[in-house]
């Protein structure tokens, strides 16, 4: 018997609020920053993934301006249509030639670059390694492009190694660069060792490295030492260190051609407005030419670390802007996030299924407009609730 899908909804929605997992969006009026407008109050933020302190800077706002003077606001059509500007074809052959790449292509969003990339690729009887902490973007595309999907557990080299040794057909290992959630990064140099010896194509997915990790902010890739030989797909969001949107895909002029004529989310799509693009162009150069970002971002991180340390906080073994303080339990850390709340600083509880059960965090994230004193502030608020644990 047919069932409706609508019927229950209630009582599953009811279900997540009692266990600590319902999830409920805030409205920030104003630009992002570390200091945000939300429900009437002035909040100090540490949950925004705006590394480098881009997303309102006004070198930025004022390339968007110009470029909406010149293109106007929306594409108007796909990339394979009519929607493919000088900007767009611009902004690709500057990524590419920073990182030292034959080509690279422009997705809306990095979600939509690795459902591409992995249709693309991979179809049935082929095999496509994941470790367990992947992204769900990428998890999401072995469904789509119905390889046979085999996780390891995270960082588990011996792991990997193993399903390296049964994999059928063409053979994919993805892999986040930095991980989102648990802020460490992936041992890229032994999983490009593991993939060229059994013939194996390695794809990084570098969403939280680029921009932050590397010379010029390379990303993870380029931090490990490794190149485009090693590691032949390369995709990184241009919405997180780079403070704009969208995301691309680099690699060969084979791979680019290959996901030109493929990527169903790249062919059946409108182009991202191509005013973005030039204010895309314009965060690049910064994140390239400004070192000081970074720099200020692991004194930051290391101030947060030695201070949540000294008084017995759980962070997880991470060196980037991804500081999470792990606290077990959705209850304690949506109590945590509401006393911060309430003390004027907003940091996000992360619970489960986003993270594994009894994994439960605050997720600290830390932007290079963020100021010592600020570190310290927050360190304060933390202090008594560490204290009563």
């Amino acid at each position: 018997m047919a069932m409706n899908p609508l019927h229950g909804l209630r009582a599953d929605l009811e279900s997540r609020k009692v266990q600590g997992l319902y999830r409920s969006r805030r409205v920030i009026d104003g630009p992002q920053g570390v200091l945000v407008h939300c429900d009437g109050r002035e909040l100090l933020s540490f949950c925004s993934n705006d590394y480098l302190g881009l997303a309102s800077d006004p070198r930025l706002a004022e390339s968007m301006r110009e470029g909406t003077r010149r293109y106007g606001v929306g594409s108007g059509a796909a990339h394979l249509i009519s929607g493919h500007s000088a900007a767009h074809h611009a902004l690709e052959d500057e990524l590419a030639a920073l990182l030292g790449a034959g080509r690279a292509l422009l997705f809306s969003t990095g979600y939509m670059a690795n459902l591409g990339v992995l249709s693309a690729l991979l179809g049935r009887g082929d095999t496509l390694l994941q470790d367990k902490l992947n992204h769900a973007s990428l998890i999401d595309g072995a469904t789509l492009c119905g390889a046979k999907l085999r996780r390891y557990r995270h960082g588990d080299m011996q792991g990997l190694q193993r399903m390296l040794d049964g994999a059928e057909g063409q053979c994919l290992v993805a892999s986040d660069g930095v991980f989102s959630m648990d802020g460490d990064l992936a041992p890229l140099s032994e999983m490009a060792n593991l993939a060229k010896q059994h013939d194996a194509a390695l794809m990084v997915d570098d969403a939280h490295g680029f921009g932050v990790l590397g010379e010029q902010g390379r990303g993870s890739v380029a931090a490990a030492g490794l190149g485009f030989a090693e590691v032949p797909v390369y995709m990184a969001t241009l919405g997180k260190a780079l403070g704009t949107a969208g995301a691309f895909v680099a690699g060969s002029e084979d791979l680019i051609e290959t996901l030109i004529q493929r990527a169903r989310s790249y062919v059946y799509t409108t182009a991202m407005p191509a005013a973005l693009a030039e204010a895309t162009r314009t965060s690049l150069r910064i994140m390239a030419e400004e070192q000081w970002r970074r720099d200020h971002l692991q004194l930051l991180v290391k101030r947060f670390r030695d201070g949540a340390i000294s008084f017995g906080l759980q962070v997880m073994d991470s060196s980037t802007p991804i500081q999470p303080v792990l606290l077990g339990d959705a209850e304690t850390a949506v109590r945590w996030s509401s006393s911060l709340l309430e003390q004027g600083i907003l940091v996000t509880a992360i619970r489960p299924p986003t993270v594994p059960q009894g994994s439960a965090r605050l997720r600290v994230t830390f932007s290079a407009a963020h100021q010592p004193e600020q570190v310290d502030r927050l360190l304060e608020a933390m202090r008594p609730l560490a204290d009563a644990a």
